[in-house]
């Protein structure tokens, strides 16, 4: 994905909130040989942005000043309570040395699971988002979790899928092969509960004649 930046050649609280007033995003791009450059962003264009999964986990293509830069975006800040991006970093990517960042999980064929099919399983995504190390040419947009042959009582773990070639899991602590998935029966209350409860649209009880 591309997306167009310009140098800020002004810093501090007070421009940064002028650049806001005026549609603008103060951010940051480091690392690599250059040293870290203060740039801005047009507000709407990055706020659309955010919004695709893939700007978060992918290289992204930026343009600066004529040229093309690799980046990868590390952090956002967002208003407490509006819409609105308030500071942005990004890191440049080099070519030939590993990357540490996180990418989606993508769950597929929960519905067609032993777990769901024979036993109306419940399946719980444990795990959302994997931190990986690769070199920027192996960086998945996301990494697909198939639950195919998911079973009640039988946790998947992350050592039951492939990962892509080149990628490696980043391990927290001493969590080496974390959960990713698991299914479980509802009891008997959760069952009462969902048939008492009124399917979605039912008309709301007349109210009482006077």
């Amino acid at each position: 994905m591309k997306f167009n930046a310009t140098t800020r050649s002004v810093q501090g609280s007070s421009a940064s909130r002028r650049l806001r007033h005026a549609g603008r995003v103060p951010a940051i791009v480091y690392g690599g040989t250059s040293e870290p450059k203060n740039i801005e962003l047009d507000h709407n264009e990055i706020f659309h942005a955010l919004r695709k999964e893939q700007f978060h986990s992918s290289i992204l293509e930026m343009q600066l000043e004529g040229k093309s830069e690799q980046v990868l975006l590390r952090s956002v800040q967002w208003h407490a309570y509006r819409q609105l991006v308030l500071h942005v970093d990004f890191q440049r990517v080099d070519a030939k040395s590993a990357l540490h960042t996180k990418v989606p999980l993508h769950f597929i064929n929960e519905e067609s699971s032993p777990a769901v099919k024979l036993n109306a399983a419940v399946v719980t995504h444990i795990v959302t988002e994997l931190e990986i190390s690769c070199l920027p040419k192996n960086l998945p947009p996301f990494i697909e979790v198939d639950l195919g042959n998911l079973l009640v009582g039988e946790p998947l773990h992350l050592s039951h899928i492939k990962l892509p070639n080149g990628v490696t899991y980043v391990p927290h602590g001493a969590e080496t092969d974390p959960i990713l998935a698991s299914a479980n029966v509802k009891g008997p209350q959760e069952i009462e509960e969902d048939e008492a409860a009124p399917a979605q649209g039912d008309d709301a009880p007349d109210a009482p004649q006077a």
